[in-house]
């Protein structure tokens, strides 16, 4: 497995991580065996990363992951680095009701995310929304009270904007922001990407595959199950899916040439943007997961390069990629 550092502070971590966040829930039912199975044969095959949010499911997602690590051979439990998003408010009925980013939350938040995943320390640990009540300074130096004592091993961010990263960053390292970034999620490029960089801050990168809108597995007549996210997300919306549907056409024709799936093609482009950038790979089982890290087996020449930018140019899609409601909680949007 090929590795990355999060940024100049953090560790090294596998070139791909896996984001667990679809093993409870938000895109339809998932199998519990079955995510147990890709949890063990992603460790197995050398990812390291396994990323998660204390809000996933309630607590499922973290109970789940601390269920893999138990049954998960000791070389593999050992090497897993836990990524942990907190401070998203939910309700019984699953509803939310925005974000806590308070000294306090947060200490209370860790504690409960310790005993789930049945660790002594958390790898990562991050805010997963800006709490627009709450000074970043605050937040993130409530994480570095968690560091001094043990309990966190790192400081991250997650889905904020340049002038809070810097922030951040002059209150206590920061190793990586966790944000969106893909074909068709390319915002990150115009602004946060060179402060990051500037500033030595790596880049978890989430939803890659757009949530499986440019995988290359839905159809122009896909429906979605109300408990899915994409059932009300723009750009699984009927024209708007139609037209981002013919964009993943046009990225097939270039996967067939080299003998590659449209998401691996989707993942490497990721990957060629730069050392510092560690894709998530949303795989529920172990097919996917099985063709994700083919990602790592494909090389993009500037010619493959060229021609996926002419397929899929930046702004290409259509439809935001979250609902209004939710948009206007991104400080990175801002």
């Amino acid at each position: 497995m090929d590795t990355r550092h999060l940024g100049t502070t953090g560790p090294q971590v596998s070139a791909l991580g896996l984001g667990c966040m679809g093993m409870s829930g938000m895109y339809g039912d998932a199998d519990r065996a079955e995510s147990i199975a890709t949890i063990h044969a992603a460790l197995e095959a050398g990812v390291t990363l396994l990323d998660t949010g204390d809000f996933y499911g309630m607590g499922h997602n973290e109970l789940l992951i601390g269920e893999a690590l138990r049954a998960a051979p000791a070389a593999s439990r050992e090497n897993a680095l836990l990524s942990v998003k907190f401070g998203a408010l939910r309700d019984p009925d699953g509803g939310w009701s925005g974000f806590d980013g308070r000294p306090a939350a947060v200490k209370n938040f860790a504690a409960y995310s310790l005993q789930r995943l049945g660790v002594d320390h958390i790898d990562v640990y991050r805010l997963s929304r800006l709490d627009p009540d709450v000074p970043i300074e605050e937040t993130v130096g409530a994480i570095a009270e968690l560091v001094e004592k043990g309990w966190v091993r790192h400081i991250g961010l997650s889905e904020v904007g340049a002038g809070t990263i810097r922030r951040a960053a002059a209150t206590a390292p920061i190793t990586d922001l966790q944000i969106e970034y893909a074909l068709i999620s390319r915002g990150p490029e115009k602004e946060i990407l060179p402060t990051l960089r500037e500033l030595g801050i790596a880049v978890t990168a989430y939803g890659v595959l757009s949530r499986g809108l440019i995988s290359g597995h839905l159809s122009r007549e896909q429906q979605f199950a109300a408990s899915d996210f994409r059932a009300f997300s723009p750009r699984f919306q009927g024209d708007n899916l139609r037209h981002n549907l013919s964009l993943v056409d046009s990225l097939r024709k270039i996967a067939d040439q080299k003998g590659a799936t449209v998401a691996q093609i989707a993942i490497a482009w990721v990957l060629s943007r730069g050392e510092d950038i560690v894709p998530l790979i949303g795989a529920r089982t172990r097919e996917r997961l099985d063709e994700a890290l083919g990602a790592l087996e494909v090389t993009l020449t500037e010619a493959d390069l060229a021609a996926i930018e002419a397929a899929v140019p930046a702004g290409a899609a259509a439809g935001e990629r979250y609902a209004p409601a939710q948009m206007a909680m991104l400080d990175s949007e801002r």
